[in-house]
């Protein structure tokens, strides 16, 4: 209702799996004289084994095996020997030539463990504590050396970094391989072992590399990373956001830092299972003694105390020498976990020693399948980060220091097929080399423009017809009191017609009021890209004649979606708009932006809404009300991720905060403009994490007018009749019910994960999530602009009866609050609304539900 309109991230992963169940100065990583590539296996279950450390003996150049157990090591010293050690397999040392290319096949043997049978009997189960917990003792050493065992710990710290992630269609069955649409495409099927995560037959849809050089300074804090080359799968722009599409996925995909008390995965928080709250939230078991390397490790087994709440289960192996760090963790998560879609996750981080005795991260892989089902289709996606050279305490100049965190150098995204084959740290298969030539070729087949075509129809409402798209479908058609039944039809052109001309329009008739309505714009792009690509320069000039209901604020989606064609209550005051707009946008990488707006606007009342004063005690009908004015609204949203839909922008929920400031200045006798005024409105919006009690979102609002205005041109509060739950309107408030000249607001919409209802057995395999909500809203009209004090002024609305329908803010703030449940059959919010005050007001609800489908994982 809310966001079905609109493709999201998540919404295309949604959509893939809908899919899958239905049918040059830089810093290299330069070859050296002595290479070694190979694959390690069990000597038993001749599986491949990833994560192993392989390195040169005696050195302190190492890596680790892939997922499919594959290496490759590279160096300029002289070695003789190669090392691969793996925790409870025996450590092979292989003897190697210098100075060649060479191909090794490794075949690790188990390590055995005798050990005297114990046979322990009880009347009971025994309870687990953390007193007296060898495990939970064990921990606490690791929690207490966390900050010398972090990449804080030093003043400097520099590295190289490789990036690749990959997605898949997975799971697929022979029948979905053989359908006609892929009988030209077989090239695209990758095939695998059966037992590994994804399926054995996957489809590439989506792959992204970098390599990068990241440096740390303590003081003044700093933490750069310098992309030196980048490579993307990217598909036709008319249909899909690229950069979206990359930040949802690298969202989704984040770097773990198992150090950090909270770890990002999916959008959601997990708690590490060192986080100093972990032995609270988590069950610690000592499994295993490794005594066989160097330094001695024990195995470290935890897993949640609730197996549904966002945490993690696996293994953390604790260096015993004295730093309590870790060598290698496995973290995966439990089958009931809340989580949506996740039907396999697995993280393994491996971790190397440092000259000075401490360790850090080598390499991570992280692996998740998606599935609406079980058993069938899917989407399966792998993420390898690889480190190498790192060096600590050697400062570099402040330029590097400088600037923002993530930059990239001229000519990254240009590099040929030659500079990665020699910068890899490590080869990739033949099929993920051929995955981004592979995509470029499907896209230019008929039959998968025409998928995309049908898609586009179903999830944004528009076709495209090449240089023209109709839509969006869902407003051809709607209803309301005032128009009766409506019938719209418009479109706009896309890139193929121009890349700086840009038109849309619609025209629509109501067969009530038997009129006809249209709009009508044409934009400009100053900086020779899409209008609908980051960042944004335009100018655009538009006129609407058009019906509207004030006060109604709409959020991703429009307000003649048929959707909302149906309402609560009496929905009758209504405006009818003839508005001339000439806007510019200018946006920057920093996102930071700035808009500059003319408007002329005339605006008539509609429906029972009338516009009246006294004169000489005398009502008089105003037919007309004309202001126009200029505008300007800056906003800086610092690191903002977004997907760039049909429709809007969809921003992708993070902890770095919006802010927003809006000036209007009105101009009495411009254009015929009747009043000179000033409006000032600035606005924060926030997610803050809380882990393992969810989230927050917070968002506060002030605004002063400054002038003497009649009541449409206050601040009129956003209301919503809807049976739709709208997050940014108050949802039991009516339509023009509360005006203000001055005002400030607070929302907070705290969503708790599940945390309650994990606890509760009955509750805990329907994976619902709590979610409470708080609304208020303080302000009130001055004196010179309360007609009750200036009979001049337009009077306050009333209904048939007489009983004023409209009001000022007079006895404390408007709040309303909420208590809802969320993730019902995983895409429905359905929320119990009170109204907290201001019941004596006509046809004001007391409580309602309001319902919100939104797709999370």
């Amino acid at each position: 209702m809310k966001k079905a309109l609109n493709i999201n991230t998540r919404q295309i992963v949604l959509l893939f799996l809908l899919f899958a169940g239905s049918f040059s100065n830089t810093t290299s990583f330069a070859q050296t004289e002595t290479i070694v590539s190979g694959a390690v296996t069990d000597v038993k279950s001749k599986q491949s084994l990833p994560g192993v450390t392989v390195s040169f003996d005696g050195t302190t150049a190492g890596t680790s095996t892939d997922a499919d157990g594959h290496f490759t090591l590279r160096t300029a010293e002289n070695v003789t020997r190669l090392k691969v050690t793996l925790i409870g397999c025996k450590t092979a040392l292989l003897p190697i030539s210098m100075n060649k290319v060479q191909f090794l096949t490794i075949r690790l043997n188990q390590e055995g463990h005798v050990l005297n049978e114990v046979v322990v009997r009880s009347g009971k189960k025994v309870k687990y504590s953390n007193k007296n917990n060898p495990a939970v003792e064990l921990i606490r050493q690791v929690i207490a050396h966390k900050k010398s065992n972090r990449l804080e710990h030093y003043d400097y710290a520099e590295y190289q970094q490789y990036e690749k992630l990959t997605m898949y269609l997975g799971d697929l069955s022979d029948k979905f391989r053989a359908k006609n649409f892929f009988k030209n495409y077989q090239y695209l099927f990758m095939e695998q072992d059966s037992t590994q995560m994804g399926g054995k037959t996957l489809l590439p849809i989506y792959m992204e590399e970098k390599l990068s050089q990241n440096y740390f300074r303590k003081s003044p804090y700093s933490k750069k990373q310098i992309v030196e080359a980048h490579k993307q799968v990217k598909y036709d722009p008319q249909f899909i956001d690229n950069q979206g599409l990359q930040s949802g996925f690298n969202r989704m995909y984040q770097d773990i830092d198992i150090y950090d008390n909270i770890i990002s995965l999916l959008g959601n928080d997990m708690l590490s299972p060192i986080a100093e709250s972990a032995p609270t939230f988590y069950h610690f078991y000592i499994t295993d003694t490794i005594k066989d390397v160097n330094p001695q490790l024990i195995e470290l087994s935890f897993t949640p105390r609730s197996k549904s709440d966002l945490m993690f289960e696996g293994q953390i192996y604790i260096t015993m020498d004295g730093n309590y760090a870790v060598q290698r963790a496995v973290l995966s998560v439990n089958k009931n976990i809340n989580l949506n879609f996740v039907r396999q996750m697995k993280a393994i981080l491996s971790f190397d020693k440092n000259i000075d005795g401490k360790y850090h991260l080598m390499q991570s892989d992280l692996k998740m399948d998606f599935g609406l089902r079980k058993d069938k289709g899917g989407v399966f996606g792998e993420r390898v980060v690889m480190l190498k050279d790192f060096k600590t305490d050697h400062p570099e100049p402040d330029e590097i220091y400088k600037g923002p965190a993530v930059s990239t150098v001229p000519g990254a995204e240009q590099k040929a097929d030659q500079y990665w084959n020699s910068n890899r740290p490590d080869s990739i298969k033949k099929i993920e080399a051929g995955i981004y030539k592979n995509i470029d070729s499907l896209q230019s087949s008929a039959s998968f423009k025409r998928m995309m075509k049908l898609f586009t129809l179903l999830f944004a409402g528009y076709y495209d017809f090449g240089p023209f798209e109709t839509g969006p479908t869902n407003t051809f058609y709607n209803f309301n009191p005032v128009e009766g039944f409506r019938l719209r039809f418009g479109g706009r052109t896309t890139p193929d017609l121009s890349k700086r001309y840009y038109f849309e329009t619609y025209a629509a008739y109501g067969f009530k009021d038997e009129k006809f309505k249209y709009f009508l714009s044409g934009t400009y792009s100053l900086n020779d890209k899409s209008i609908y690509s980051f960042p944004q320069e335009y100018l655009r000039a538009s006129f609407q004649q058009d019906t509207k209901i004030p006060g109604q604020e709409l959020q991703f989606v429009q307000e003649d979606n048929f959707f909302l064609s149906f309402k609560r209550g009496i929905n009758t005051t209504w405006l009818y708009n003839d508005i001339f707009r000439l806007n510019y946008v200018h946006e920057y990488p920093s996102h930071f932006s700035y808009k500059v707006q003319f408007q002329d606007w005339d605006q008539h009342p509609a429906g029972t809404l009338y516009y009246r004063n006294l004169i000489n005690g005398v009502e008089q009908n105003i037919t007309s009300l004309k202001t126009t004015e200029l505008s300007a609204e800056l906003r800086y949203a610092p690191n903002e991720k977004f997907y760039q839909g049909k429709l809007y922008r969809t921003p992708i929920p993070d902890k770095y905060p919006i802010l927003t400031l809006r000036y209007q200045q009105g101009f009495q006798g411009l254009f015929d403009g009747q009043y000179n005024y000033e409006n000032v409105t600035a606005n924060i919006t926030k997610r803050f994490y809380l882990g393992q009690f969810g989230y927050a979102d917070v968002s506060t609002e002030g605004g002063y007018l400054f002038g003497k205005v009649p009541f449409p041109l206050l601040d009129i509060a956003h209301a919503n009749q809807t049976y739709a739950l709208q997050l940014q309107s108050y949802n039991l408030m009516n339509f023009l019910e509360f005006v203000n000249d001055h005002y400030a607001a607070v929302n907070v919409d705290q969503n708790f994960n599940g945390f309650i209802f994990n606890k509760i057995p009955a509750l805990r395999k329907l994976k619902w999530r709590e979610v409470l909500s708080f609304k208020a809203l303080w302000g009130g009209v001055r004196n010179e602009n309360n007609p009750v004090d200036d009979p001049s002024l337009y009077q306050f609305p009333k209904n048939s009866a007489g009983i004023p329908t409209t009001y000022a803010l007079d006895n404390g703030p408007y709040m309303e609050a909420s208590a809802g449940i969320s993730n019902i059959f995983k895409v429905l919010r359905l929320d119990y609304v009170e109204r907290l005050n201001y019941l004596q007001h006509p046809d004001a609800p007391k409580h309602g539900l309001r319902a919100l489908v939104i797709f999370q994982f």
